[in-house]
């Protein structure tokens, strides 16, 4: 006796190609979120920690921490009493010349974004 033979299966259509233009289109679309995400977190996050640097504007008060090469400067209320408090005398934009401010005031060199500034500060006695 003979086994009978296993039956036949339908033949599978060939796969269909691959459009070109839809793996195209991921790259790039990979690119561009890629891009957004790393100016929004270059941007964005300093802002959201408080790590951005402050304009202050004259008259303000503001607190100057850190190390001199990378000093974290926060706007303060005058009458806080805080150490490293200084008020702003005044508002040098688009230079990082520190000697505009003369030899009698401190000086601060910032940059937000695009904008440059020098903050002209004399220090606050504490309290």
């Amino acid at each position: 006796m003979t086994t009978p033979s296993a039956p036949q299966t339908p033949e599978q259509q060939p796969a269909a190609p691959a459009k070109k233009g839809g793996a195209l289109l991921k790259k790039v679309g990979g690119i561009v979120v890629a891009i957004i995400v790393a100016v929004a977190v270059k941007v964005g996050l300093p802002h959201l920690t408080g790590d951005a640097p402050v304009h202050a504007e004259a008259g303000e008060c503001v607190t100057v921490t850190g190390p001199d090469n990378d000093p974290k400067v926060d706007t303060v209320d005058c009458s806080s009493g805080k150490p490293d408090l200084f008020k702003v005398v005044k508002v040098i934009d688009n230079t990082f010349d520190v000697n505009q401010c003369g030899e009698q005031l401190s000086a601060l060199a910032q940059q937000l974004n695009s904008d440059k500034f020098v903050l002209c500060l004399e220090e606050v006695a504490a309290k």
